[in-house]
């Protein structure tokens, strides 16, 4: 039975290494002058329109740490939520390359609200404090839910009104799409958002992410900081070849929607289980629950996943574009044996 721990545990979709093999036959110009990154930036335009600037990084912490140094200067700070990827796994990797800071909030129903970032702004002016100038949110967030459209649009709104910019880590944002049933113009660009990671890595490539900036300032800054940041691949073309094939013929939709509808069996299929308490109403491919603590070690064995949080027994279960429904029926049909004892 394949992993629960990450939807980082999956392969490699097959057309994606096909597209990898096939840009490794002929020499191309180094550091993203190829033809593969311009096909790809060419193919990011179209799906997010002319105002879109792409620079491809090799992993998501690249992605996050590198786009927000570009919209930030030290004294500055980001607004995130306390659980956000920024702020608990990239092991200090944003204060240590911008020399800026993290400000956090509390998390309700996994997302931020505006209600909560409007007591920092009092910092603001104050030169003593740390000045939020952005706000980031992930989408998938790392409680499995989704912001709406809307909700993505009232926190631009919000930001731009206090002279700050809005973020977005779209780890998991193939998945939010696709779940929505959206296009990613309509999630990023009609909302407002200023700069955006873009994932593939957790969705069916190998390896890369794209850092998309609608913000000029940022854009002339990101040339310099992918560099400094040491995330400029000389060979770029093997990240690029990899998003042609995924944005092409909507096969990120494809493995996206996979992946939702398992995370969406399992729910299913444990939900009327009382001992499980499923948590944040999980829109996409992310399952936070709380089992029986007697419950983990067995299934474990069946298939690996993440205790969170030893006390509460607090797990959390990720499906994959490659995981099987008959994977998931096997796992649903071990918790009821528990269950049952």
């Amino acid at each position: 039975m394949k992993m629960f721990g990450s939807d980082n545990d999956s392969g490699v979709h097959s057309k994606i290494l096909e597209a990898i093999v096939n840009c490794n036959k002929e020499h191309e110009n180094p550091y993203g002058y190829d033809t593969y990154s311009e096909k790809a930036i060419k193919k990011f335009k179209e799906i997010f329109t002319e105002k879109a600037n792409v620079f491809f990084v090799p992993n998501g912490t690249a992605a996050n740490v590198v786009g927000l140094s570009s919209l930030l200067r030290p004294f500055e700070g980001v607004v995130c939520v306390d659980n956000a990827h920024i702020n608990v796994d990239e092991c200090g990797a944003f204060e240590r390359f911008t020399g800026s800071k993290i400000l956090t909030v509390p998390l309700r129903n996994g997302k931020i609200s505006t209600e909560d970032i409007t007591r920092l702004l009092l910092a603001k002016g104050d030169e003593h404090r740390t000045q939020p100038k952005v706000i980031s949110i992930s989408q998938v967030s790392e409680s499995g839910t989704i912001y709406t459209s809307n909700e993505i649009k009232e926190i631009a709104d919000f930001a731009h009104k206090n002279n700050m910019l809005l973020h977005v880590d779209g780890a998991r944002i193939s998945n939010a799409a696709a779940a929505l049933d959206i296009s990613f113009k309509e999630m990023i660009v009609d909302t407002g958002v200023d700069l955006l990671s873009f994932g593939g890595t957790k969705n069916g490539m190998m390896y890369g992410e794209a850092i998309i900036s609608f913000n000029e300032e940022a854009t002339k800054n990101l040339l310099f900081a992918r560099k400094q940041g040491m995330q400029l691949i000389s060979k770029m073309r093997y990240i690029s070849a990899q998003f042609i094939a995924y944005l092409e013929n909507d096969l990120w939709k494809k493995t996206a929607s996979h992946a939702n509808n398992m995370a969406k069996l399992l729910v299913d299929g444990v939900k009327e289980i009382k001992e499980i308490k499923i948590i944040d109403s999980p829109d996409a491919n992310i399952i936070i629950a709380t089992i029986p603590k007697e419950w983990i070690e067995p299934l474990q064995k069946k298939t690996y996943f993440y205790l969170l949080e030893e006390p509460t027994n607090l797990v959390r279960w990720v499906a994959s574009f490659d995981t099987l429904e008959s994977e998931i029926n096997e796992f649903i049909d071990e918790i009821k044996r528990l269950a049952k004892n």
